[in-house]
């Protein structure tokens, strides 16, 4: 019979059966090791850090593009012809994901923290390569039709930048334990050296990182320009339905300083307000001319046109989540807006002395006005009664011309040109999407010209308050409601003070680095695990076949039952002997 010294019993290790069992479904004692990862495993582990961090930037992109959610609602209803709030799910599928992804990468970690062995288990793997297809393919996707998106990242580094810097550098200086850890329990020198090479050089790139974090929030707030004036698109979409009577009145309830609409002309000469093509988003066309739904708005003559709704369907979709704020009141009015002609709305804008920007859409060749457009426009204009101060014209056909019948109206170019192009054509003002102005523009454009910028469509807080800090002079938004609130900018910082705060957590996140290392090289407790998991796996092997085939030869239960309920850990266990 085989002797042995009686087994010691140690305390139930919960924490670590859960890392090592949700991760690799090694919930017994004997079935963790503290063996080297396997190559096969190690890319794995690899496939799960990009994973990672392809998922952190298509999430961060979602985030981002909060402000444009509208824009990528109107795209895909343009292919499909049918409206739905498309970012639903892929905000839901991104948020899983991401959880997930990063839930398996805490626990990567922490089994390199414990010197346990990576095996993910096969369902992760599944998972993680899921996760990582649909994720490739949605960036894919949204580069083939969306892909003047992708210009919000740069952008919302410059709100963004310095607070995540600060929170990378945090995250990077806690993986030091990690690190420092795995140099002392090392005894080979070659990949001691490569570890801490590695680990320095993503340090120090984070120290000089703010090199190139340039932001117009970092500035003397004795600079800072005037409030950006607000102009509402459509009205105030998000909170009454686009381009009608009631929108715009609530727009001018939020303080702003004027209007931007789509106008389409009619057949009998009528410009009115409409953004799509067709009838069939924003009014009952369905249900008052079936057989006409599919044709061009423009096909309508403004009697038809003042047969349809263009309020209800907003209390159906509720395509900005909104409705359930609404009062009874404001529900009853929105169910009977009609279509709303440039005229009536440059009337209102006449009454409160607003500015008016229009962006005015040429009938098809077939149609009566396809000629006549302009003068229909200008004739309305002129019907209305509205200084032509206030009136921003932006086509660019017969320009010449318009100028000589309206010289009072405001010439303004919805292209991008240089300031020096648009004074020679007599143009004032420039209309541009907020990605196609850099910070330096804006900020020529207001000192060294005599041009002023308005970008659409600004609905974020956070990207009012980046162009507040450029300097521009107004932007046009759907979220008036939202913008009103926001007396200043989110954040300012002086460049000293910016300067400061880089140098102490450079500073400080040094410091800790270096006595994270220092402890881990001196811990006698790292020194004896590192002197454990040194022996040879062999020698462990055969060592705890003997013991188990002993036990079970006596009368012992089983290896789960010797290493689980007993809470028997072999590698600390020195006092077995024949």
């Amino acid at each position: 019979m085989v002797k042995h010294q009686p087994l010691q019993v140690y305390e139930r290790q919960l924490c670590l059966s859960c890392i090592t069992g949700i991760y690799g479904c090694r919930w017994k004692r004997y079935q963790r090791s503290h063996d080297d990862t396997t190559k096969w495993e190690l890319l794995w582990s690899f496939i799960l850090l990009f994973t990672f961090c392809l998922l952190l930037v298509w999430f961060y992109f979602w985030w981002e593009a909060h402000n444009d959610y509208n824009e990528f609602n109107w795209f895909l209803y343009n292919r499909s012809g049918e409206w739905s709030d498309g970012t639903v799910p892929i905000l839901a599928t991104t948020a899983a994901g991401f959880t997930y992804v990063a839930f398996l990468m805490v626990l990567a970690l922490c089994h390199v923290a414990l010197g346990q062995q990576l095996n993910l288990h096969w369902l992760h793997k599944i998972g993680v390569t899921a996760a990582l297809l649909t994720t490739t393919a949605g960036v894919i996707s949204v580069n083939q039709t969306w892909g003047q998106e992708w210009d919000v990242v740069p952008i919302s580094l410059q709100a963004t930048g310095p607070f995540l810097h600060v929170g990378a550098l945090a995250a990077v200086t806690a993986l030091s334990w990690i690190v420092a850890g795995q140099v002392a329990r090392s005894e080979k020198t070659m990949f001691q050296v490569v570890v801490v090479l590695l680990y320095l050089s993503l340090l120090l790139g984070l120290y000089m990182v703010p090199l190139c974090i340039t932001s117009p929030c970092i500035m003397d707030p004795s600079t800072l320009k005037q409030r950006p004036d607000v102009i509402g698109h459509r009205g105030a979409p998000m909170i009454a339905p686009e381009n009608t009577m009631w929108s715009f009145q609530r727009a001018l309830q939020m303080n702003v300083t004027g209007f931007e609409a789509d106008v389409s002309i009619s057949v009998d000469g009528v410009p009115f307000l409409m953004h799509d093509h067709n009838l069939r988003r924003t009014t009952d066309v369905d249900k008052v001319f079936p057989d006409r739904r599919m044709e061009d708005a423009s096909s309508f003559n403004w009697t038809d046109l003042q047969q349809l709704n263009a309020g209800r369907w907003f209390l159906k979709e509720d395509p900005f989540w909104m409705v359930r704020t609404l009062s009874p009141r404001e529900k009853d009015l929105i169910a009977n807006q009609s279509v709303c002609s440039l005229e009536q709305l440059l009337k209102l804008a006449s009454y409160h002395n607003s500015t008016v920007v229009f962006r005015l859409r040429r009938p098809p060749p077939e149609h009566p006005c396809y000629h006549s457009w302009i003068n229909d426009t200008l004739h309305a204009v002129q019907q209305s009664g509205v200084p032509q101060g206030l009136v921003m014209w932006t086509p660019d056909d017969h320009r010449a011309q318009v100028r000589q019948w309206a010289p009072g109206l405001i010439q303004t170019s919805a292209e991008k040109r240089s300031p020096q192009s648009l004074q020679q054509h007599g143009i004032s003002r420039l209309l541009l999407r907020y990605n196609q102005a850099s910070t330096q523009e804006i900020r020529y454009t207001h000192t060294h010209s005599n041009i002023t910028l308005t970008l659409y469509t600004i609905n974020e807080p956070w990207l009012y308050s980046v162009l507040w800090c450029s300097g521009v002079s107004s932007v046009s938004s759907e979220a008036s409601h939202i913008l009103n609130k926001v007396p200043n900018p989110i954040w300012l910082m002086r460049p000293d003070e910016y300067c400061l705060m880089w140098v102490s957590m450079d500073l400080i996140s040094f410091a800790v680095v270096i006595g994270i290392f220092i402890f881990q090289k001196y811990n006698p407790e790292q020194n004896m695990v590192s002197a454990a998991v040194t022996r040879s796996s062999r020698d462990l092997n055969v060592m705890k076949e003997k013991l188990i085939f002993s036990e079970v030869g006596n009368g012992v239960g089983g290896a789960d039952e010797l290493y689980g309920d007993n809470g028997y850990d072999y590698y600390a266990n020195h006092g077995i002997g024949p």
